[in-house]
């Protein structure tokens, strides 16, 4: 049976357990060796991050192919409009290409964590929430799309990959479960792997 890591990675945090300028890791808050991260969360966005210590389940949760909903609570510069969402939701052209669908809708403002340091306020920009599904993750993905349509992103918080959430976890807080593999995701040792 393969463990996972639920972690609720905070703010400034890498996703990678060395850092050659001594800055934050999950070194700093994981302290179980064997375990890698299935999938990225930038140093400049929060919440959940998960890490397993089986190749397959890592692939399983990280590959695009395998259309896992990451959700993600999203709060930008100014007020969506109709079409800032309908362009979300039918794909946004960026500089890699254009975005697979996503799912996306205006959102109350959570009750979330803290940030530290806390997001930038500025009296006459307003602020908005909005949350955003997606089955892919391209390099700063969100904050791209979100930019695209005029709308930049102050602060990103993943919330669910999956049926995992962060619920409960406050920032640096992580706890360990059992997950399982379809059996046709495995590899065997003896099983060369596909190219």
């Amino acid at each position: 049976m393969a463990r996972l890591i639920l972690l609720n990675k905070p703010f400034g945090v890498l996703t990678q357990f060395r850092a050659a300028k001594g800055e934050p890791t999950l070194a700093d808050f994981i302290p179980l060796a064997g375990f890698y991260p299935a999938g990225r969360l930038d140093k400049d966005s929060e919440g959940l991050l998960l890490l397993t210590d089986d190749g397959a389940l890592q692939h399983r949760i990280s590959h695009p192919r395998h259309n896992l909903w990451k959700t993600y609570w999203v709060q930008v510069e100014g007020v969506p409009d109709p079409a800032a969402l309908g362009a979300l939701r039918s794909g946004v052209r960026l500089n890699d290409g254009l975005t697979r669908p996503a799912r996306a809708k205006i959102l109350a403002e959570p009750r979330l964590w803290p940030r530290s340091p806390p997001v930038r306020y500025r009296a006459k920009i307003p602020t908005s929430w909005i949350e955003i599904q997606i089955r892919e993750g391209r390099n700063r993905q969100i904050r791209r799309m979100t930019a695209a349509v005029g709308l930049p992103t102050l602060r990103l918080v993943r919330v669910a990959i999956g049926r995992w959430r962060v619920d409960g976890l406050e920032p640096g807080d992580w706890q360990i479960l059992e997950a399982s593999v379809p059996h046709d995701q495995r590899r065997r040792p003896d099983q060369p792997r596909k190219a």
